[in-house]
């Protein structure tokens, strides 16, 4: 079972920044996908930053520009910066894991991740 710590959410005004951490001390650390998601009350959950098992990097459309994915290898965390924050920013975000992020077809997918975080609340106001 692959455990997942993250930390760094809070409380933000409009525009500011927060940076969001997850630390992954499972050996599966540069086997497997790993990224970003949040879920808003009342909203689906959506994807917002993954970093693939080659290293490539995927953002949602929406969110890049604003918030950018990195990692630490040695360290066995990854960050997501997040950066002129709005209200609608407002969620529950979660660090996941999987070995593999690629759908039938061989294209990335946001879909059906297996190792969740807890989740970390950021609230823009």
């Amino acid at each position: 079972q692959v455990q997942l710590v993250e930390s760094g959410g809070g409380s933000v005004q409009p525009g500011g920044s927060l940076r969001l951490i997850c630390r992954n001390p499972d050996r599966t650390w540069d086997r497997y996908c790993m990224g970003w998601f949040r879920q808003a009350p009342g909203k689906q959950r959506e994807g917002i930053a993954v970093v693939d098992t080659d290293g490539t990097t995927h953002y949602a459309d929406s969110l890049k520009g604003r918030f950018t994915i990195s990692q630490d290898d040695a360290k066995r965390t990854q960050h997501l910066q997040m950066s002129d924050l709005r209200p609608e920013d407002t969620a529950m975000y979660y660090c996941a894991t999987d070995p593999i992020c690629e759908d039938d077809s061989g294209h990335f997918s946001w879909a059906d991740w297996i190792y969740w975080g807890q989740g970390t609340q950021v609230t823009v106001s």
